[in-house]
């Protein structure tokens, strides 16, 4: 127990560090990134661990996990639904969410927002943007999101926060570095054409292979797993 506990701690602690590394080469401050701890395939025990050392905001990509999760875990900690939610996983987990980083359609926004007024809830979602392309991700197309962006403004109950996406697994950061800078110009250009309401403030893009990278094009939000349980 106490070399999985040293361990995870220095794991965190070189991930903080990387991060920090990247604000300061990026003119950024380390506060304007959130790292996002990804818990799925982890055991219960790592994540109450990371949880004792400070980390406060964690991912899973799978409903009913978090769920679980949730009710095991403490009440303190702010809970981010990251992989692909069906419209028909949408109602348990908006009570328990503080963000859905994956809303990959327009039927699904809408979904959540009949949803959430149901709940008497508001609850802050990012659109999920395939930048790269690949047929395997989810995810909006680019010219798909500017085509419905004025119809995606225009549904109730829902806090359209930001955009989302994932790059491709490469070795070969230049290509992550594009499909993270066409994401944030992405945003810029919805952005100019946005609402009073919508204030697109977050980027939720990088893991544990390339968040550094991520941060230096804009990142506010890293989604990093492998990294912090790596040797346990």
């Amino acid at each position: 127990m106490l070399r999985m506990s040293d361990r995870l701690a220095d794991n965190l602690h070189c991930v903080t560090v990387e991060i920090a590394a990247a604000c300061s080469r990026a003119g950024r401050s380390p506060d304007e990134v959130t790292l996002v701890a990804v818990t799925k395939y982890t055991e219960l025990v790592w994540v109450r661990r990371l949880i004792e050392l400070g980390v406060r905001n964690l991912g899973e990509s799978r409903p009913q996990q978090l769920l679980e999760r949730a009710e095991q875990l403490p009440s303190e900690v702010h809970w981010h639904m990251i992989g692909h939610l069906q419209r028909n996983k949408v109602k348990p987990v908006l009570p328990r969410t503080v963000l859905i980083h994956s809303v990959d359609s327009l039927r699904l926004l809408e979904r959540i927002s009949v949803l959430a007024a149901e709940l008497s809830l508001r609850p802050r979602v990012l659109l999920e943007v395939n930048v790269s392309g690949e047929a395997s991700k989810d995810g909006l197309m680019d010219t798909e999101l500017i085509a419905q962006w004025d119809a995606i403004q225009a549904v109730p109950n829902v806090d359209v926060a930001g955009l989302m996406t994932m790059a491709p697994l490469t070795s070969d950061s230049s290509v992550a570095r594009r499909v993270f800078r066409s994401l944030r110009q992405l945003r810029d250009e919805l952005a100019t054409r946005a609402a009073t309401h919508i204030k697109l403030t977050e980027l939720s893009m990088g893991m544990s292979g390339d968040f550094a990278v991520a941060i230096e094009e804009g990142a506010t939000l890293v989604r990093i797993g492998s990294r912090l349980f790596e040797g346990l």
